[in-house]
């Protein structure tokens, strides 16, 4: 008998896939030491939030305004229309967001939580109820702000890393039902919709669900704002896993994703590609008029809202490349490689994966550490002691003080977010990331908690300090 000499009958059953873009300019990374890195977690009072960009290996804090601009969009860089008011580069903006995400009117702002406060402030009084799927903090804290109570109306499933719900993003029907009979939809000024969900792993809705809050909202005379930032993530999930979308593409899902709601905050430096910029998109000419006028006050002009015309332009072309089928199917494939490598050496880690980042599971990576002594923020520190690699906790730092009580809050998720801008690193990039999340599990049992020793009035996550225990 003849040896098989075919290389075909070699390859592995699922083949290779590579970015649908190549390299065209570099950036040098700095590389450190263990010791330089222990000496700047600890000057960082273990907050990545805090540490120098420079003394980062591969910086996985967030996909917000950190990823890689195309050839055409830094072309159209060089179009920008710098007129105080009535840039161009508005016009082809405001272009852009209507034929792709559909909405009528767009308020241009410096980025997603410049929409979210001018939102707040036009729709929410104190006493006021904002139903949504899973809080966030900036938009929770503008709520806040404004007299507001969130209310968690997500599904049970959501709060369990390890379910396998394909649309952990959907909402608990019945209980958003049970509010409204308990406080009247007088006193809910809209229902805050996200797309995907970032805080319970990068989990998308249902397009089912999508229409069925729909049906209620109107039914009951409710508006539906939907946080679009990464709408386009959500979009291909439906693709992919919903029944009757396999054929549909991502520009189509996500125009009727935009199409069950009233209205959008969008930070465009996720999907859009951009590093700066975002934007409030309505339906309603009423609430376009006051936006337009509240927007002059905290951000610029109606016509740039604190982004230069060269920014506008950018988020123009990155929305329309943002949609395209080979770019998204990369992009959340990149996400997905990584997870798949972390499930299979047995990581504990939110599933299934989300679109922009997957979350490690902090509470059974550090059973042994409760969650008062900060297990993800620790987790996040370790990742960094090991490789050099930025990631950010997602747990009850995050969450912050009931503003009510001042006692902590404490999420049932208590995850590390290991986030992959788009089209910057490589596949090396993210085997290294892998095998540095291996090395701390193997170590976990030395690991300690750690204690706040600082504390900002607001969104403490991001200038927080801490001591080991």
């Amino acid at each position: 008998m003849t040896e098989n000499t075919n290389p075909a009958s070699k390859l592995p059953a699922k083949r290779s896939w590579a970015e649908p873009w190549k390299v065209k300019v570099v950036e040098p990374l700095k590389m450190t030491t263990r010791e330089q890195r222990e000496r700047a977690i600890v000057e960082a009072g273990f907050n990545t939030f805090l540490l120098r960009s420079e003394d980062v290996y591969i910086d996985l804090l967030t996909d917000s305004g950190t990823s890689a601009m195309s050839d055409w969009q830094w072309a159209g860089m060089m179009l920008g229309d710098e007129a105080y008011a009535g840039s161009k580069n508005f016009y082809h903006l405001e272009e852009a967001v209507r034929r792709y995400y559909g909405y009528r009117y767009i308020v241009p702002t410096h980025q997603g939580r410049g929409a979210e406060n001018i939102l707040s402030r036009m729709l929410i009084e104190p006493g006021d109820f904002v139903p949504g799927n899973m809080y966030f903090t900036t938009t929770r804290l503008h709520q806040e702000l404004a007299g507001g109570t969130f209310v968690d109306i997500i599904i049970p499933e959501a709060h369990d890393p390890a379910s396998e719900h394909p649309f952990k993003g959907d909402v608990d029907l019945a209980a958003l039902e049970s509010l409204i009979g308990r406080v009247g939809a007088e006193k809910i000024p809209y229902i805050s919709l996200a797309a995907t969900v970032n805080m319970a792993g990068g989990q998308p809705i249902s397009m089912k669900s999508l229409r069925a809050v729909r049906a209620l909202a109107q039914k009951h005379g409710i508006r539906i704002i939907l946080d679009a930032t990464r709408a386009v993530e959500n979009a291909y999930f439906i693709q992919q896993r919903e029944e009757g979308y396999r054929n549909k593409s991502v520009a189509e899902i996500l125009r009727e994703i935009c199409d069950c709601t009233d209205g959008c905050t969008m930070s465009g430096k996720k999907d859009a590609l951009v590093n700066i910029g975002g934007w409030l998109a309505l339906n309603e000419y009423e609430l376009y008029e006051e936006a337009r006028n509240l927007v002059v006050v905290y951000e610029g002009l109606h016509t740039y809202g604190g982004m230069a015309g060269r920014d506008m332009e950018a988020m123009a072309r990155g929305i329309v490349e943002s949609v395209q089928d080979d770019h998204i199917r990369a992009r959340i494939g990149q996400v997905e490689y990584l997870g798949a490598k972390l499930v299979e050496w047995g990581v504990p880690v939110v599933r299934p994966i989300g679109g922009h980042a997957v979350f490690l599971d902090a509470r059974n990576f550090y059973p042994h550490i409760p969650q008062d002594q900060f297990p993800a923020q620790m987790l996040a520190a370790e990742l960094y002691l090991d490789s050099g690699v930025r990631a950010m906790e997602r747990g009850v730092v995050s969450a912050g003080r009931d503003p009510q009580t001042g006692e902590h809050r404490f999420p049932k998720l208590e995850l590390v977010r290991l986030t992959i801008p788009r089209r910057v690193y490589t596949q090396a990039h993210i085997d290294v990331t892998a095998e540095s999340v291996a090395a701390v599990y193997g170590q976990r049992q030395s690991a300690r908690g750690l204690k706040m020793v600082y504390e900002p009035k607001y969104l403490r996550f991001f200038q927080a300090k801490f001591e080991r225990m």
